[in-house]
């Protein structure tokens, strides 16, 4: 009998952008390796498009995505919760598997950098966090 696949899920405010795009970099790097799920802690109506240019731009994808809530049986038993940046608020549930981390990534719009520039910074930040989760969940 095979292992289960380690999981993880990663959360920001709406799902539509950060918490999507370390999911799209998840899967581009770690293949089928490693369980990925995204969820908003208030799920917006639509997919950041810029968001979406950027991880296609790396060779990802958010094909078949949209915004979604936490699942809360998820959340109990994914091997990582990784809420991004600094609004999400997500409190832990009992029975959980692992303690809830948080990436507080670079914002580029603070030093008045925008638009897809703003993006590609954004993406990169991200990138390298879930290539370091990668390997540590794939060991």
């Amino acid at each position: 009998m095979s292992e289960p696949r380690p999981s993880a899920l990663f959360v920001c405010v709406k799902n539509a952008g950060k918490s999507q795009m370390a999911a799209a970099l998840t899967r581009l790097h770690a293949g089928d390796s490693v369980e990925v799920h995204s969820a908003g802690t208030h799920p917006g109506s639509k997919l950041n498009e810029e968001s979406r240019a950027a991880v296609e731009e790396a060779g990802a994808t958010f094909e078949g995505e949209h915004p979604k809530a936490i699942d809360v049986d998820l959340l109990r038993r994914a091997d990582r919760v990784v809420v991004i940046g600094g609004e999400a608020q997500v409190e832990p549930v009992e029975g959980m598997r692992t303690d809830i981390e948080r990436w507080i990534t670079d914002e580029p719009s603070l030093r008045g950098i925008d638009g897809v520039e703003r993006m590609r910074l954004v993406r990169d930040d991200i990138d390298a966090r879930v290539r370091a989760l990668v390997a540590d969940l794939t060991g």
